[in-house]
């Protein structure tokens, strides 16, 4: 971020964006081989494209053992009830959202993919639903009610359950009784169905239920013929959930021919509320052995985390037990899933990797979501360059505040992007920070030290601690990683400026990464040890003949489960507005391959991204990837990215420190797992 910068020098002529020339340090590794044997439920189910999930409770998330279980061990949640109609619309036409987006903001906070459970079921429902005698109020409330919750959520959730529980035990094979089915008859679960499709076009759609895994039992095949007659008429939909709440014995033996029954008929499976009464290990291998069989089943879900968690705690059906310990099933589950059998290579890149980082990407935007807020010693025109975390329930974002007075530092705390415009503004130059140029931060964990730090530009490489991100008068003075600016920065500086540092760390090694705005990505390195002092070895990491081809705001990530970082840089488009190419490599210190790198495909510019809103920005400039954590080792998630970058009104021109910069968040639409 260089505010001195003048943009009226732009050619307007097509720029020659060209490959990436990188400078590999001599003696180090450009990748290393292994295995891809991951040591995580979610991780390793990702290695074959699919999901390891569990049930959450939003009162539970502040548990400071049930957390980490949840962000360490699975990669998909779905809410326990909080979605479910009595707690989302207590009330005719009163929703309330917020234990839901409390989850919600955990799984986008830690690239966790979402089930939305349930919209349509007869029980937990208020009164005032099941007291409804009239079809017709029925059938609109229904609808309203799927559509309004959809909407509310929509872009966040991968799969809903649309149906839950609609048919009857026993050997009817029919649709139980209910206020829906008595009022609506059969129709209605094809009605919430269309309903949904209309609200949401991108998520799943799935029927959910219990008591259907055993192939010859009239209920199962009730379900089979619904979905059958469902396909073949063009209704939508596009998956069945098995809730598979088991007893000691496990799945029945045909429960594989179900699931691949179904799968033929055009739809995914997935497993959605398993439990497995006392936890057999065999029997929970054999359930997930039936689920990696069927090509189409696409995840797992248990329904909870410990067996203090459970709906039938009395059974210990969970694969961890009350204190959060690994029980035997946990360690047969990984097995079964790939995570302690024989190592396999990693000459090709695995599937999580291509998965998640396709070589073309889309995304939405939401509008500005935050906005400066001058005060009487603070005239700001501008808020940009965000660095972003969630840590303890809540996000916590850092930016630039730009002004013709100079720069400085702003931070803001909410627990939901819809607080995000409300959120109070600290002014960091009232702290030990100071006043003077400081900008462009970078926030992370440093977890062997216990401390929060602050990477900032001052005219040097610049940092600040503290032990509590949350307290804004907690910053310590800068200090400057460097004695003064790296003899090869000054050497190939030109008549750029030194700008956007960032560190990331490896289990052995932090780097430090900055940029020239003149074609070059710089590199330093320390031993994680030695951090944050004896950053040497300073090369050129990346470079390009085009400047602004290669011009500043670089990130680098590691990928969540892969062997993978992702490096992201600002760039000048043709037409003068800013856009964000990217290159991956397997080693912070090797060379640099690019993915989506050009103008024609760029890793997030306007011409990729939607904008459903209103289209408030031509230009998708500085920002920050919402990770998967908030430690030294900046991981993302591997897919359904979200950045929260500065754009500005298109029509803004004339000094670059007064231009009106504002933050929107983008979320990927196009992620393939």
């Amino acid at each position: 971020m260089n505010p001195l910068k003048r943009l009226g020098r732009r050619r307007a002529s097509v720029l020659s964006l060209l490959a990436v020339a990188a400078l590999v340090t001599p003696g180090t590794a450009a990748g290393a081989s292994g295995t891809v044997r991951a040591s995580t439920l979610g991780a390793q189910a990702a290695q074959s494209g699919r999901y390891f999930g569990t049930a959450v409770a939003a009162g539970k998330l502040g548990d400071g053992a049930y957390a980490p279980i949840l962000d360490r061990e699975f990669n998909a949640i779905t809410p326990e009830n909080e979605m479910k109609w009595d707690t989302t619309e207590p009330s005719r036409g009163s929703f309330n959202f917020g234990p839901a987006d409390q989850i919600v903001g955990h799984a986008a906070a830690h690239g966790q993919r979402m089930r939305g459970h349930t919209l349509v079921w007869h029980s937990q429902l208020p009164g005032w639903v099941s007291s409804i005698g009239d079809a017709n109020t029925l059938r609109n409330v229904m609808r309203n009610h799927i559509t309004t919750e959809m909407n509310h959520f929509k872009g966040k959730i991968y799969a809903w359950d649309v149906v839950n529980e609609a048919f009857a035990d026993g050997g009817s094979g029919q649709h139980r009784s209910s206020v829906f089915q008595n009022l609506l008859g059969d129709g209605f679960i094809e009605d919430a169905f269309r309903t949904a499709r209309s609200a949401d076009p991108a998520a799943k759609l799935c029927y959910n239920d219990y008591n259907i895994e055993n192939w010859s039992d009239a209920k199962t095949q009730g379900v089979y013929r619904m979905v059958r007659d469902f396909k073949a008429r063009g209704v939508p939909i596009d998956c069945v959930g098995f809730q598979s709440h088991f007893g000691t014995g496990g799945p029945p033996a045909s429960f594989q021919t179900t699931l691949s029954n179904f799968a033929a008929l055009g739809v995914d499976v997935q497993i959605t509320e398993l439990d497995i009464a006392q936890a057999p290990s065999t029997a929970y291998a054999n359930t997930v052995r039936a689920c990696l069989n069927v090509s189409r089943c696409t995840g797992i879900t248990t329904w909870g985390i410990r067996d203090s968690d459970s709906w039938r705690s009395g059974d210990n059906p969970l694969l961890f037990d009350r204190n959060g310990n690994k029980k035997p099933a946990y360690q047969a589950v990984l097995s079964a899933l790939g995570g302690t059998a024989a190592a396999r290579r990693t000459d090709a890149p695995s599937p999580r990797s291509t998965a998640a980082l396709p070589s073309s990407f889309s995304w939405n935007s939401s509008g500005a979501l935050i906005a400066p807020k001058p005060d009487a010693t603070h005239s700001i025109a501008g808020i940009k360059d965000p660095t972003v975390v969630h840590y303890n329930g809540k996000y916590h974002v850092f930016a630039s505040t730009a002004s013709s007075s100079g720069y400085n530092l702003v931070y803001l705390s909410f627990t939901d992007w819809s607080q995000a415009g409300s959120a109070t503004h600290h002014y960091l130059d009232r702290t030990a920070i100071g006043t003077g140029y400081r900008a462009a931060p970078q926030v992370f964990y440093y977890a062997p030290q216990k401390l929060w730090y602050l990477v900032y530009q001052t005219g040097n490489a610049s940092y600040s601690t503290n032990p509590d991100i949350s307290n804004p008068n907690g910053w310590s003075a800068p200090r400057n990683f460097y004695a003064s600016m790296p003899d090869v920065v000054r050497q190939n500086i030109g008549n750029g400026y030194w700008v956007d540092m960032w560190v990331i760390c490896d289990s052995a090694n932090c780097y430090l990464f900055s940029s020239d705005d003149n074609g070059h990505l710089y590199r330093s390195q320390t031993t994680v040890g030695q951090f944050p002092n004896g950053f040497t070895n300073t090369v050129i990491a990346a470079q390009d003949s085009n400047r602004y081809a290669l011009f500043e705001a670089s990130n680098v990530y590691k990928v969540q489960g892969a062997n993978q970082y992702l490096l992201l840089v600002e760039a000048i488009g043709s037409d003068g507005r800013r856009y964000f190419r990217s290159w991956t490599t397997s080693s912070l210190a090797g060379s640099w391959t690019p993915l989506a790198a050009s103008e024609n495909n760029p890793f997030a510019r306007a011409s990729n991204v939607a904008f459903p809103s209103g289209g408030w920005t031509r230009d998708i400039s500085h920002g920050e990837m919402i990770r998967a954590g908030y430690d030294q080792t900046l991981t993302i998630p591997a897919c359904r990215l979200q950045y929260l970058y500065q754009g500005k009104d298109p029509n803004a021109s004339g000094n670059y420190d007064n231009l009106p910069w504002r933050l929107g968040l983008l979320t990927q639409t196009n992620s393939t797992c």
